[in-house]
């Protein structure tokens, strides 16, 4: 067959064919030339070359009529912006199709009938030749035509795609670029639709689209046909595969968060103008992810089969960006899309910003934190296209959601709030772009946020997104990490937040020093373990049905409170690979689980909580046996199905080194034993008690972790709780002294880690300097003291070094 010369079969191009069928085709002929053969599916399919574009424009004399139309324009002016776009709009159509463009397209299209059967239609893409560049993304600024049936609906899709080329958000992003209009054209690629309307699709990225942490994969995905995920409408799904530990061969999805997907979209059915439809989802669709494990997991195998392959071709990493979709009648899972990521991963590697919120205010509305940031501003809510004109510089746009015609409006916003959408959606995707915030899936926030009144929109407390009434302060800070010097001793962090864990892995930390379960109990699990197992025994009938909520979509209350907590820790020890994160089991007070779901069923009364049923004494106990036995499975869940074994296990309040054998034999029986597949264990060193036997305490354990706040309460006989007596607290009490420096010498001389985990080291820098002369192996701290510290300990350890040159 010769070779046609408009139209070209996605097997016959690669990203070297960019100049021919721009970059969205030429990367589907990429996946489909060189990816299918590794087991990636991509539905076959063609492209209208931009030659054919650029010879039809010519052939009707549009070309200076286009030129003219658009020199000079002020793309903030809003009204003329529309204006042009129109009329270019207007002259690409009318130039229309060359003849033999459109007979090869009704050629190839028999061919593609041939292959997938006389009922396929096909979904219609835009694909610009200056588009999906390593740092610009064109991502919805062209259209695209879903379900489309027959030739002549096809020619039609094909005619409105290359008029897309001046769509006004195209021609201010163009313009925002740097980019030539006359010097873009458009290639239309077309490509067999998979009936995600009878399944689910969405978007994944190679690399965490908020933090820039490469060692993830990411994806969204919602019920129905994928554009409702692109464009905000739905509030997606979300997974999250580690990277290393998939390619070692564990594979296991490292947390997961279920979306409300309140609507999907469908075929409308027949051969009308608008072919597709949304409809509301089931209530069971909203309980359920739209994929199973095992979906999630091929498709991350296509994320890390395809960022290899791009990689490769790039010559270093190459994070991407990927739409997926799951055909319902065959149930496979097909990639449609490849593109690479362009804005986390072009940050500055050497530099961290960070935002801290100094304040607190009423929260307006909560969703899902796009960005990293803070930013304030006078609210504008608008409704629609009508309402962007009244927009001014530096207000906070607040939408059910954005559509890619806005754009040229959120270019001038100070952050995004919207009540639709994920995490992957339009709003998203722009304000990363931008490097403004966004709360995206906000619920109402257009009815809960008041029109003209400052608001804070804070990004940097996590997974979740918070808009504050009125302008709470907040710093920001530019950390510059290149030429750090970084001491011998280890400086680590403390972590509670899996949330943060991503964004934190950044900062020069040799690991976590404490990670807490507490945080993770009380924010995603929300129950009392034993109210989980035993919710007959709670005698509150709210709490019986709010745990009876919790636990609706899970087999068991078992399986609800093993598989958060384990996804909390496998995030912080994923962030964190290969470094050590040292985890302490619950050390949750009485009073503090008693005020969990269920909790009161459960926890005695007592007058000094702080002395009583705590830590270690817990874990064997008839009481909470059963409730340590999940801890438990959920650590073996982290270390042996997710293949995290940097993560170690700390024992907190050990009181006796007969309660210590205790609950190391506990552990055994729940297949964690000590020095199995390299696991250690440490024990918190804060009671006299660990200190004055810590030779005996060194026979059971491989490290200790100074708990300076309980050791200083113990040693001095102060209840840090009392208002009355928190004056007498003072780790530095030359009695407090003792005990760390015999704490240090006796993990030493049993061949121990020794480190410390309290406030101490933040608080004190002489602390930190009297720690590095007692040679302790690791000191952690809160994230914000980080760099003070590694500052201080290099210069601690300097001190001793002339001291030492000095002596000698």
């Amino acid at each position: 067959m010769a070779q046609a010369r408009y139209v070209r079969w996605f097997g016959e191009l690669g990203m070297e064919d960019v100049p021919l069928v721009g970059g969205k085709n030429a990367s589907l002929g990429e996946l489909y030339r060189e990816l299918s053969p590794l087991g990636v599916r991509v539905p076959n399919g063609f492209a209208l070359t931009a030659e054919a574009f650029r010879e039809a424009l010519a052939a009707a004399g549009v070309v200076e009529p286009l030129r003219e139309a658009l020199h000079g324009l002020d793309k903030n002016d809003i009204a003329a912006l529309a204006r042009v776009g129109a009329r270019a709009r207007e002259l690409v159509l009318r130039a229309g199709l060359l003849p033999q463009a459109e007979e090869e397209i009704r050629e190839a299209f028999v061919r593609l009938l041939a292959e997938y059967g006389p009922d396929c239609s096909v979904a219609v893409r835009s694909s610009a030749t200056a588009e999906d560049l390593p740092t610009a993304s064109f991502a919805g600024q062209h259209d695209t035509y879903l379900n489309v049936h027959g030739p002549e609906m096809l020619l039609e899709a094909v005619r409105r795609c290359q008029a897309s080329l001046f769509t006004d958000r195209a021609i201010s992003y163009r313009i925002d670029k740097g980019f030539d209009h006359m010097k873009v054209a458009l290639s239309v690629g077309v490509q067999k639709m998979v009936r995600a309307d009878l399944a689910s699709a969405g978007v994944m990225f190679s690399i965490d689209t908020e933090s820039g942490f490469a060692d993830a994969v990411f994806i969204t995905g919602s019920w129905g046909l994928g554009e409702n995920v692109v464009q905000g409408a739905v509030d997606v799904d979300e997974f999250h595969v580690h990277k290393p530990t998939f390619r070692t061969g564990h594979r296991c999805v490292l947390r997961r968060r279920l979306g409300a997907k309140k609507v999907k979209m469908i075929y409308a059915g027949g051969r009308t103008r608008e072919p597709v439809v949304n409809r509301p989802t089931s209530p069971e669709e909203r309980r359920r992810f739209c994929l199973a494990d095992e979906e999630v997991l091929e498709l991350a195998g296509a994320a890390i089969a395809i960022e290899d392959h791009y990689s490769a071709r790039a010559g270093g990493l190459q994070p991407m960006d990927m739409e997926w979709a799951k055909d319902g009648l065959d149930g496979k899972l097909y990639i449609v899309q490849a593109r690479p990521e362009t804005v986390v991963s072009q940050q500055a590697g050497g530099q961290v910003e960070e935002f801290v919120l100094e304040g607190k205010g009423p929260v307006l509305a909560e969703g899902r934190a796009v960005g990293m940031r803070i930013a304030s501003g006078p609210a504008r809510l608008v409704g629609d296209t009508r309402g962007l004109a009244a927009f001014r510089d530096g207000e906070v746009l607040v939408a059910d959601s954005t559509t890619p015609d806005w754009e040229p409006v959120m270019k001038r916003a100070a952050a995004i709030v919207t009540n639709r959408g994920g995490r992957t959606c339009h709003a998203a995707i722009v304000a990363r772009e931008l490097g403004i915030p966004a709360v995206v899936g906000a619920g109402d926030a257009t009815g809960t946020v008041p029109q003209g009144a400052t608001v804070t929109v804070s990004c940097a407390e996590g997974e979740v997104g918070r808009v504050y009434e009125g302008a709470v302060p907040f710093a920001r800070q530019i950390i510059d990490l290149s030429g750090l010097e970084r001491p011998q001793t280890e400086v680590m962090i403390n972590l509670g937040n899996p949330d943060l864990g991503f964004g934190l892995a950044r900062l020069p930390a040799d690991g976590v020093g404490l990670a807490r379960l507490e945080f993770i109990i009380s924010e995603a699990i929300r129950a009392h373990p034993m109210a989980l197992l035993h919710p007959e025994r709670v005698a509150s009938e709210d709490d019986r049905r709010a745990i009876e909520a919790l636990i609706e979509t899970w087999p068991s209350g078992r399986d609800f409170f093993v598989t958060l907590l384990a996804e909390g820790v496998g995030t912080i020890a994923a962030a964190f690979w290969p470094r050590p994160v040292i985890v302490r089991l619950s050390d949750f007070k009485t009073n503090e689980y008693a005020a969990l779901l269920g909790g009161a069923a459960f926890e005695p009364e007592e007058e000094n909580p702080m002395l009583g049923f705590r830590g270690a004494a817990r874990y064997a106990h008839p009481a909470y046996r059963e409730a340590f036995a999940m801890e438990c499975a959920a650590m073996r869940r982290v270390r042996e199905e997710m293949g995290l074994e940097n993560l170690k296990v700390m024992i907190p309040f050990c009181r006796r080194l007969e309660e210590a054998d205790r609950v190391l034999e506990a552990m055994a029986g729940e297949g964690l034993r000590r020095g199995e597949r390299g696991l250690e264990v440490y024990v918190m060193c804060e009671i006299p008690n660990n200190v004055i036997l810590i030779d005996r305490f060194a026979e059971r354990f491989d490290g200790f972790s100074i708990g300076s706040n309980d050791l200083t309460q113990l040693t001095l006989g102060v209840d840090r709780d009392s208002e009355m007596v928190a004056f007498e607290f003072d780790e530095r009490d030359p009695g407090v002294m003792a005990f760390l420096e015999q704490a240090v010498s006796g993990a030493k001389r049993n061949g121990r880690h020794s480190g410390i985990c309290g406030q101490a080291p933040s608080d004190y820098p002489e602390m930190a300097e009297f720690l590095v002369r007692c040679g302790i192996d690791s000191l952690s701290v809160t994230p914000d003291v980080l760099l003070r510290t590694l500052g201080t300990v290099r210069e601690a350890e300097r001190k001793l070094g002339r001291e030492a040159r000095k002596a000698g």
